[in-house]
């Protein structure tokens, strides 16, 4: 039988898109994503039957993204401390049992009830799965793998809400039936993921001084910042918002809205796929500087559009601006950080992100209170060019 050191040696001559591996990531990626993605198309629909303002849809994420923000470190610190494994098959199973139960709930606080218990669920996966691919990959292969990891995650923002609209047109409550997909791929998880796992326990105080210590870093800090950011923009004025832009403006049903949503992904899987090619020629931090440009245009351009099927043009500048932006911010921090502490640095980053997540579809919410729908992407617009500035500052000593 092949030693596992010539395994590891025959793994890395293989593309990393046929990897076991890489494949069970995505996996979980697809799972992470699924808890927003492939609902949202169902929220006008929600609204009217539960007799909801849609004001308080954004809820139904803050609720679902909450835990994200609040067990980010903790996460970290269990995973670099007790293995990934551990973390995220109960994660999957907590995910697939409390998001299907979301299906049967007549009662918007009891339906926000098991969003939290689902969030509690969802907490680990993004951060893990990053914290997974700088496990396993280095160097170049770490960021094509990042690349290809954005692109697949962005397969499921494309086709779940396809799949959510056309689920809806049935019942609001379709689409949340979707997570019990996550079980099973806990116990594939369980059973086939082969990964370095951590080595023994380490003293606590090493990872809360370890934590001191990044959020002092300015680099580390403005690319939790950006990482917050594009949360902002996704979840508050993109997947919680433009379908209400959608459904008020032009009357559109669910099975649009889920195809609109999807085309923003289109261009994600493009650009990241191209990661790599454009990593040679560009900094990091110059593609995340562009990011937010893409960004600031695409939200400026929704509120002047007169026609539905021209929304196809700031949601294709979106996604390109997603496509380079978030996968670079992951490849930064897997480069900077030691790798005893991989998965605590990437679970804070997951916890600005869920901030980001949280915080995105309440901020745009007091924003469509004040002014309307339109408000919320003028909002988004200014939010990108100060964003920018922040992070330009955050990274302006030392290019990373």
């Amino acid at each position: 039988m092949n030693s596992p050191e010539d395994n590891s040696q025959f793994e890395r001559q293989r593309p990393i898109y046929l990897e076991l591996n890489f494949q069970i990531i995505c996996a979980v990626v697809l799972i992470a994503v699924l808890g927003v993605s492939s609902v949202t198309p169902a929220f006008p629909k929600l609204a009217k039957e539960l007799n909801i303002n849609p004001k308080n849809l954004g809820l139904l994420i803050t609720a679902f993204t909450l835990p994200s923000l609040i067990l980010g470190p903790i996460i970290g610190i269990l995973a670099d401390r007790l293995g990934r494994k551990r973390i995220i098959v109960p994660s999957l199973f907590l995910f697939g049992i409390a998001g299907t139960a979301c299906a049967f709930a007549r009662d918007f606080n009891l339906l926000l009830w098991l969003r939290l218990l689902q969030g509690i669920g969802a907490a680990s996966l993004l951060s893990l799965s990053i914290t997974l691919i700088g496990d396993l990959y280095t160097g170049d292969r770490r960021i094509t793998a990042m690349g290809y990891n954005a692109s697949i995650s962005s397969v499921g923002t494309a086709s779940y809400p396809i799949i959510g609209g056309l689920l809806a047109t049935m019942g609001w409550y379709y689409p949340f039936m979707l997570p019990i997909l996550a079980i099973p791929l806990g116990l594939l998880v369980l059973f086939a993921l082969k990964n370095p796992e951590p080595k023994g326990e380490r003293n606590l105080q090493q990872y809360l001084s370890n934590a001191v210590k990044v959020l002092k870093n300015r680099q580390l800090f403005g690319l939790f910042i950006a990482s917050a950011a594009n949360f902002v923009f996704l979840y508050g004025a993109y997947v919680t918002y433009l379908p209400q832009l959608i459904n008020d403006t032009f009357k559109a049903p669910p099975t649009i809205i889920g195809l609109l949503l999807s085309s923003v992904s289109i261009a994600i899987t493009i650009t990241a796929s191209q990661l790599g090619r454009l990593a040679r020629r560009f900094t990091g931090t110059s593609l995340i500087s562009a990011s937010y440009v893409f960004y600031a245009l695409a939200m400026l351009i929704v509120p002047f559009v007169s026609n539905i099927w021209l929304l196809l043009i700031p949601s294709t500048i979106f996604g390109i601006g997603l496509g380079i932006g978030f996968p670079t911010i992951q490849t930064l921090l897997a480069d900077l950080a030691p790798k005893e502490y991989l998965a605590t640095i990437i679970s804070v980053n997951g916890t600005f992100y869920g901030l980001g997540q949280t915080l995105g579809p309440l901020l745009m919410g007091y924003a469509f209170g004040f002014g309307g729908i339109n408000s919320v992407f003028y909002a988004a617009t200014g939010f990108a060019v100060l964003v920018f500035c922040v992070f330009r500052y955050c990274t302006c000593v030392k290019e990373v």
